[in-house]
C-alpha cells in the first residue's frame, strides 16, 4: 500500500498462496502456476531460525506480469488439492484487507488488554529467569570464594 492507502499496482499482480504442504517445493509451485501466465517473481518463505530452520513455512507469493493472469490463476487454483491439502489462493492485497477488516484500528488509549497482560506476563517470566540466573551465579561465586579463603589461610599459617 502507498501513503494514500491505495494498493500498489504490483500487488494487483501478486498472489498469496497458503496452506502449502511441506512436500511442495519452489520448482513444483512454479510448475503449478506457470500455465496461467508469465511469472515475474516468486517468494517461497522458509523458517530462518528455531527447530524448523530450513523448512518451508507453508506459504508463498507468486507475482504475474498482468492482473488478468493472476486472476485466472486465483480462480483456477483456489481450493484445488495439492498433496492432499486445499490451496488458499488470493491476491496479496486481499490478505491485507481481510486482516484490516478483522482487526480494525483502535482509538487512542484503547488497547488490547489481553496482549498487554500477556506481554507483561511474558516479560515477568523473562525477568524472573534473569534473576534466577543472577542468584545462581552469586551463590556459585560465594561458594567458590568460601572454598578459596581457607586454602589461602592455610598457606599463611
Amino acid at each position: 500500500m502507498d501513503s494514500n492507502g491505495l494498493v500498489d499496482q504490483r500487488c494487483e499482480h501478486r498472489l498469496y498462496i497458503g496452506n502449502l504442504d511441506q512436500r511442495i517445493t519452489e520448482s513444483l509451485l512454479i510448475k503449478m502456476f506457470s500455465p496461467f501466465g508469465k511469472i515475474v517473481s516468486e517468494d517461497f518463505l522458509w523458517h530462518t531460525r528455531g527447530p524448523k530452520r530450513g523448512e518451508p513455512r507453508g506459504f508463498a507469493f507468486v507475482q504475474f506480469s498482468t492482473r488478468e493472469e493472476a486472476q485466472l490463476a486465483k480462480d483456477k487454483m483456489n481450493g484445488r488439492l495439492a498433496c492432499g491439502r486445499p490451496l488458499v489462493v488470493r491476491f496479496a492485497s486481499e490478505k491485507q484487507l481481510v486482516e484490516a477488516a478483522a482487526h480494525p484500528p483502535k482509538a487512542v488509549g484503547e488497547g488490547n488488554k489481553s496482549s498487554i497482560a500477556g506481554s507483561s506476563l511474558g516479560q515477568m517470566s523473562r525477568t524472573a529467569k534473569i534473576a534466577a540466573i543472577k542468584n545462581k551465579l552469586k551463590a556459585m561465586e560465594e561458594e567458590s570464594s568460601s572454598m578459596k579463603k581457607p586454602r589461602q589461610a592455610d598457606g599463611f599459617i
